[in-house]
């Protein structure tokens, strides 16, 4: 048997940024080197970050990028690396490069190109093709596969473990959602036991735009054990020690009752040099999953921290309603950010009532942030007077007179505009408050709170926000107790509850998740056990309000689709 020492280089790469992903990988690899590691393992696309879309279409940075492996290869010295980047032949490919003793010994290119759900690869890269290969690293046979190479049962992993491969190393940049690694830890223990061989899996960890990468980077043995993992949404390099066994293949059934042995794939053995593994030996980490509200409050605050801070802007502002959504979004805004870097407004008109402003200031008190208040009721009186002849109304008008929709809406916008004058004025990002729910059926006033630059629970489901905030609020509470037990509620007139305008949350969001998540068609969902009328309603008010969510601001996605990149439908669009 063979001591590999192992380096997991569990990173968060920058998108386009080149130079500090060379930064963060040269600091992990220096780690990897003094701990005395045969191999250091690096996420997909470290070098440019995942995913670089169409920064691909400028050869550029596709030069650059060849550039900056270069440095990294010839900083390595006994320890190999494994890294991810972008290599450029005919075509484009996603790619790993072997990388020891100054130089680069070998290059491995995805092979299943992932073009579903947030993927768009068969868009910039060509797949790979030909024999496989292994390289000797630590006296043990290493393959190495890219992502969802990983997720064929017959692909890579099969092939390199049935050419004699030990461990097969797999990099990954997996976005996150819910579940997701439940999902990933069953799929590859699969995977090392049906291959008998050990299996390193490494992720990338960090906020991209909307997508959030949650590390969780884990090693199977050969009989598909489980015998390290890292954190969720944590940065960091784990060094351990695994023992890699000799792996006899199995013999395959052929249909007629007899034996045959697989036929081996060509190999290209490379050498990559090793130092001793020192005694003792270091333990592989092994790090218990969160639980379900904490995987996904950790995701929503990782992506927003990231997303506030590798855009260049140092401090947040929220309209605080004394509402649950804004509460939420509050509470996790100072939790990413610091509360010295998170400003509350509240916003307050003639409807809104006494206890809703007792709740936004004291959730802004307990959280230690700035707040402010800032009436809207002379904007929204002089709006409404400046309007009145056009609305029909009386030359100076109380606001009742005239309380439809747009009247409503006006209140909204005027939030709107003040948060993005304090936005103009100081430098600070606005969050927005809208729940995932609200933006399904289109509950929510264009440019008024859909006007922002982030959007934090955009894919949090109104029941979830409640169970977040509960969640969260333990042991310590933040969120005011009246927040979570009042009706909810816009308060843009009198008396007004958001079951006047949709059916109750829990009604509500079973069926958006069957129709949004689940693409079940309204005859389906009916089919399904929801009643037809809700199913008619729910239906009509998704289909219509896809204009709206064309023009709101991106947020975390935490669900396996959330409106953006994940779910593309034609905003005109005859299909009932």
């Amino acid at each position: 048997m063979t001591w590999l020492r192992i380096a997991l280089c569990q990173l968060g790469p920058m998108v386009g940024d080149l130079s500090g992903n060379v930064e963060r990988v040269l600091g992990a690899l220096g780690e990897a080197e003094e701990s005395g590691a045969d191999l250091a393992v690096f996420p997909e696309l470290v070098i440019t970050g995942y995913p670089p879309e169409d920064l691909l279409l400028k050869p550029g940075f596709v030069a650059d990028n060849l550039v900056a492996l270069a440095k990294v290869a010839q900083a390595t010295e006994n320890c190999a690396a494994i890294v991810g980047f972008v290599d450029e032949r005919v075509d484009l490919y996603n790619a790993a490069a072997v990388c020891a003793g100054g130089e680069v010994r070998g290059i491995y290119h995805k092979r299943n190109l992932p073009n579903y759900s947030v993927f768009d690869e068969q868009r910039y890269f060509s797949a790979g093709a030909g024999a496989e290969s292994l390289y000797l690293i630590g006296g043990a046979l290493v393959g190495i596969s890219v992502c969802e190479d990983a997720w064929d049962p017959t692909g890579p992993v099969s092939a390199q473990a049935a050419a004699g491969a030990e461990l097969v190393v797999n990099i990954n940049a997996s976005p996150y959602y819910a579940q997701r690694l439940t999902e990933r830890q069953r799929m590859l223990a699969t995977r090392a036991a049906d291959a008998s061989c050990a299996l390193v899996y490494v992720n990338a960890v960090g906020g991209q735009d909307e997508l959030v990468f949650d590390g969780a980077s884990m090693v199977f043995d050969a009989d598909g054990r489980l015998v390290a993992a890292l954190p969720q949404f944590k940065e960091g390099v784990s060094v351990f020690d695994l023992e890699v066994r000799p792996t006899y293949r199995k013999r395959l059934l052929d249909p007629r009752g007899g034996h045959r042995a697989p036929a081996l794939p060509e190999v290209t053995l490379s050498t990559c040099s090793r130092l001793p593994v020192p005694a003792p030996h270091r333990e592989p980490p092994l790090v218990p999953p969160l639980g379900e509200e904490e995987e996904i409050y950790s995701a929503i605050v990782l992506g927003t921290r990231d997303y506030v801070r590798k855009n260049g802007f140092r401090e947040v502002v929220i309209g605080l309603s004394g509402g649950v959504d804004s509460s939420l979004v509050a509470v996790i805004a100072a939790d990413a950010l610091g509360p010295s870097s998170v400003h509350g407004v509240s916003l307050p008109s003639r409807y809104t009532s006494d206890n809703s402003n007792e709740d936004a200031a004291e959730l802004a008190a307990t959280l230690g942030i700035d707040y402010r208040t800032i009436s809207i009721e002379p904007a929204h009186r002089a709006m409404m007077s400046m309007l009145a002849p056009d609305f029909g109304l009386d030359k100076a008008p109380a606001p009742e007179q005239g309380s439809g929709l747009a009247e409503e809406n006006l209140q909204s916008r005027l939030r709107g505009v003040v948060l993005m004058a304090l936005s103009n004025k100081f430098g600070w990002l606005v969050l927005t408050t809208g729940n995932k729910s609200e933006l399904a059926v289109g509950y929510s006033t264009l440019y008024g709170d859909t006007a922002g630059g982030f959007a934090a629970i955009k894919d949090v489901p109104k029941t979830l926000v409640y169970r977040l905030c509960r969640w969260r609020n333990s042991p310590t509470p933040v969120v005011p107790e009246r927040v979570l037990t009042k009706p909810p509620t816009a308060e843009l007139r009198p008396g007004q509850l958001d079951t006047d305008s949709l059916p109750p949350y829990e009604h509500l969001d079973p069926v958006l998740e069957a129709y949004v998540e689940g693409d079940l068609t309204a005859a389906e969902l009916v089919e399904a056990g929801f009643a037809p009328a809700l199913v008619e309603r729910v239906v009509r008010l998704v289909d219509t309000a896809e204009y709206k969510r064309r023009q709101s601001p991106i947020g975390v996605r935490v669900t396996p689709k959330a409106f953006g990149r994940d779910r593309r439908m034609p905003i005109t669009n005859g299909y009932r």
